[in-house]
């Protein structure tokens, strides 16, 4: 049993469709979760207040308030994992969740094994974030000793310039979250860079080339196609 499984622990679920409420419940309860829900955004944001969140699934497209709008208003002042229901082929609609405080998004319809996959890799992610920042990460098959910029894989010592070891270091950091492109280069190259998406797309080429057992199938750096990129550290 996960820690996120355990007794006690909280998921708040917002969504205007009654129907979705009661599945995401059942599914979750069943599962060992404690959940929440509310039927909009204002009384999410509301309960929120009394009730101790850990996790948060929300609706995008939901009247008075959107979950876009949600998204930005707990990340004002919390670091809680969020996760977005999002309607196929929604792209756009994705990118902007993500860029306002999403961490992740499932496109309905979905499965509850798939829902519950990235509830747990949020939740593995989120109890690292507060690790110091010289501390050296065990992740999966990586390891990374930032005070000396070393980066093994599966034991090998991989050599990176010093742009592929911060690009790197920031997908590690944030393993199991889908991060946009204008994320990406905002936080390696400035945000006079956002709009230069093919400096990324060769750096990732590159950092697959010397990370990836196969750079044509990759492990480790997947593709969000439109969206960004997830890092999945092999566990």
């Amino acid at each position: 049993m996960t820690r996120m499984e355990e007794p006690g622990a909280k998921i708040m679920v917002v969504d205007d469709e009654p129907q979705i409420l009661r599945v995401l419940r059942r599914a979750l309860e069943s599962h060992g979760f404690e959940v929440s829900t509310a039927p909009d955004a204002a009384t999410a944001l509301d309960m929120m207040k009394v009730i101790p969140v850990q996790l948060l699934i929300t609706d995008l497209r939901m009247p008075d308030m959107s979950g876009i709008e949600l998204c930005r208003s707990v990340r004002r002042n919390s670091k809680i994992p969020i996760l977005v229901l999002s309607v196929k082929g929604d792209e756009a609609v994705k990118i902007e969740a993500l860029d306002a405080g999403a961490d992740d998004y499932v496109t309905k319809p979905f499965g509850i094994g798939e829902l519950l996959a990235r509830v747990r890799a949020l939740w593995r992610r989120s109890t690292l974030a507060g690790s110091n920042s010289d501390a050296v990460l065990e992740i999966g098959d990586f390891k990374v000793e930032p005070q000396i910029r070393r980066v093994s894989v599966l034991g090998r010592e991989v050599h990176l310039t010093p742009k592929e070891y911060d690009l790197l270091l920031f997908l590690l950091r944030n393993h199991s979250r889908v991060l946009t492109h204008r994320a990406i280069l905002e936080v390696i190259w400035g945000k006079e860079s956002i709009a230069q998406s093919e400096y990324l797309r060769v750096f990732v080429a590159q950092l697959r080339k010397k990370i990836e057992p196969n750079p044509r199938t990759p492990r480790y750096v997947i593709t969000e196609a439109w969206v960004g990129y997830r890092f999945n550290p092999g566990i």
